[in-house]
């Protein structure tokens, strides 16, 4: 085979006959060839890397859900033949230098963005500069969520909750509470709608659902305080579905198991106490970050689709072990 041959097989493989392509394979396989990836680097002007910030430990449950996505995200780069580089940054305009560093050193081809918010100054930065990303979330407050210069992944909140309320109703839960963030969390505000939603589905009105709802900060002990004002506004509460994971475990804590909770993240915490909850599917996540930044680049007419929304899984497990733990 001619070295042109050789190298279409690797980087272009549509282009060769499949009885090509499988004579090529066989000799790679007998020769045990690897491609220099230096020298790839130097033909392709790319680096077959792509950029994700580590974030620093900051103690609570549910961040083990970004470490859970790191994890499967550089196992799935890996078996695309990519490269994901850790950076780290104490804020959003210290990321954005460390940006304009991995840019102008050019080291990446990609960035792989997580925890979006409401004016989020990294993807304007991206978009402005026509840096290839993807984000895990979407662009909060931007009226067209499917814009193609803004390729994002994020799993359906709404969805999740929704169904967790009707799941709690068919185990005979007549009066359903929500603790969750305070109101301006993108994703956080996504999860109290799913409750709403059902609720009112199952005959809730609003004044009734004002007093089944109650905000609490990211904290066992924040939840805990939440939790016992939730109980003076609702004493016949049947069950609660918390925004996250660390919410109900102060919820279950509080209650003593009295109440059937649902959290959020599927965190091993829940899985070790045994309360339900609602898991984001991190895996199909990084499948569909890296699914994307293919598609980054291309025009409308080869792929309209700038986005995906993954749809979790609702775990639900019997309340007798979480009872046991905490009672």
């Amino acid at each position: 085979m001619s070295r042109q041959t050789v190298s279409n097989v690797l980087n272009s493989p549509g282009i060769v006959r499949e009885a090509t392509r499988a004579r090529v394979a066989e000799a790679i396989a007998e020769l045990g060839y690897r491609p220099h990836a230096s020298a790839r680097r130097l033909r392709t002007r790319r680096a077959s890397t792509i950029a994700v910030r580590l974030d620093p430990f900051a103690g609570g449950i549910s961040g083990a859900v970004l470490d859970r996505f790191l994890h499967a995200l550089t196992e799935r780069a890996e078996a695309r033949g990519l490269t994901v580089m850790l950076y780290t940054a104490t804020d959003a305009d210290d990321e954005i230098r460390q940006f304009q560093r991995l840019v102008d050193g050019a080291v990446v081809d990609a960035f792989v963005l997580a925890s979006t918010y409401y004016g989020d100054p990294r993807t304007e930065w991206l978009i402005e500069r026509g840096q290839p990303f993807v984000t895990f979330g979407r662009p909060w407050g931007i009226a067209d969520l499917a814009d193609p210069l803004h390729f994002w992944v994020d799993v359906d909140g709404r969805a999740g909750v929704a169904e967790a309320v009707r799941r709690l109703e068919a185990d005979g839960c007549r009066r359903v509470g929500f603790l969750g963030w305070p109101a301006g969390s993108g994703s956080g505000d996504e999860r109290r709608a799913g409750w709403a939603e059902a609720v009112t589905a199952a005959g809730v009105d609003a004044a009734s659902r004002a007093a089944l709802t109650v905000e609490s900060e990211e904290s066992v002990g924040a939840a805990r305080a939440a939790t016992r004002r939730l109980l003076e506004q609702a004493s016949d509460l049947d069950a609660v579905i918390a925004a996250s994971d660390t919410l109900a475990l102060g919820a279950l804590i509080e209650t003593r198991g009295s109440l059937r909770v649902v959290g959020f993240d599927n965190t091993p915490i829940a899985a070790a106490i045994g309360f339900s909850s609602i898991d984001q599917r991190v895996d199909e996540v990084a499948s569909a970050a890296l699914e994307l930044l293919d598609l980054v680049g291309r025009s409308e007419a080869d792929d309209p689709r700038s986005h995906r929304l993954i749809v979790p899984d609702v775990i639900m497990r019997e309340p007798g072990l979480a009872l046991g733990l905490v009672g």
